[in-house]
């Protein structure tokens, strides 16, 4: 390819069209998951301050005056961060007609940009066994405070059994535990959340013994399977363990786990003929940037085990 003076401008913008083409049809055809068990919370500065209420207030009886619940809320920030994927094309390769081999960068730089969200949501969720939620616990923690004073009773959203579906008796104790778990959640005052375990969030490595617990009408020991249906069956790549597995309500506008974009991922360029990167170093870049971060919402709507 002629790449002079007159024309390098032109050849490059024509480039940078191409390849942000070929960047936007991978983004739009790459899967996403985390809408399944996330909200979306826009951000307009550096960080979300989250002020986590402990009461749900619900209707009463109308007698005399109203009755104004104090909201007593929890400091939580969630900090946003920046991302970028860069691809670097050498002028090199463009004089010689050789960019047949920046396209697969392209598409993967689309790709990575769409599952963005996922790397961060699921990343939070993973590591609920260790990162703090509103409360100052662990977002799975076995001691979550729930209400005051001598009303006040501690309350378990975390397990340590493995998912089994053998036996009547190992689903109960498992999948079985933790949907009697959700369910059961009160508020301050007593009255039920009134919960609905919706999704199973596991490894690939339990992709067939979730898919198989939602399906199956008997169980391996001959017995009626009581959970089949009762759940969307998840399986994801971001979990950090074979052994851990999920059950989220994420049925309502409130969700367990907050996806907090402040700048979603943008496609950018560096294409000035003139710019030091080309004079000194013959490069051209193009890639995404992003900025956000994801945390938690209400850990009264997930229960997490370790599996172990």
């Amino acid at each position: 390819m002629i790449f002079n003076e007159k024309n390098a401008q032109h050849v490059i913008n024509t480039l940078a069209t191409s390849i942000k083409k070929v960047f936007d049809g991978a983004f739009e055809a790459a899967p996403s998951q985390w809408s399944n068990v996330a909200m979306e919370v826009p951000s307009n500065g550096s960080s979300n301050t989250y002020a986590w209420i402990e009461k749900f207030p619900k209707l009463r009886k109308w007698l005399g005056d109203k009755v104004v619940n104090q909201l007593k809320g929890h400091a939580y920030t969630i900090v946003n961060d920046d991302f970028e994927a860069t691809v670097e094309i050498d002028r090199n390769d463009i004089e010689d007609d050789n960019l047949g081999i920046y396209k697969p960068q392209a598409q993967m730089a689309g790709e990575s940009s769409k599952q963005w969200a996922d790397d961060l949501v699921f990343a939070a969720l993973t590591g609920g066994f260790d990162e703090e939620c509103y409360d100052g616990k662990t977002f799975y923690a076995t001691n979550h405070e729930v209400g005051e004073g001598k009303t006040k009773k501690l309350v378990s959203n975390r397990l340590n059994v493995p998912l089994k579906i053998d036996t009547l008796a190992e689903v109960k104790a498992s999948y079985g535990t933790a949907r009697t778990m959700l369910r059961s959640v009160k508020d301050n005052e007593g009255r039920p959340l009134n919960l609905t375990p919706s999704v199973l969030v596991v490894p690939f490595a339990l992709e067939d013994t979730a898919n198989a617990l939602m399906t199956v009408d008997r169980l391996e020991d001959g017995k009626p399977n009581p959970y089949k249906g009762t759940a969307k069956v998840l399986a994801v790549g971001w979990l950090k363990t074979d052994s851990e597995w999920h059950l989220l309500d994420a049925s309502k506008a409130v969700k367990p786990i907050i996806f907090q974009p402040r700048k979603k991922p943008v496609f950018v360029q560096q294409t000035d003929t003139s710019s030091d990167a080309v004079f000194m170093r013959k490069k051209f870049k193009f890639g995404a940037e992003a900025r956000g971060a994801a945390g938690y919402g209400l850990w009264q709507m997930a229960v997490g085990s370790t599996g172990a």
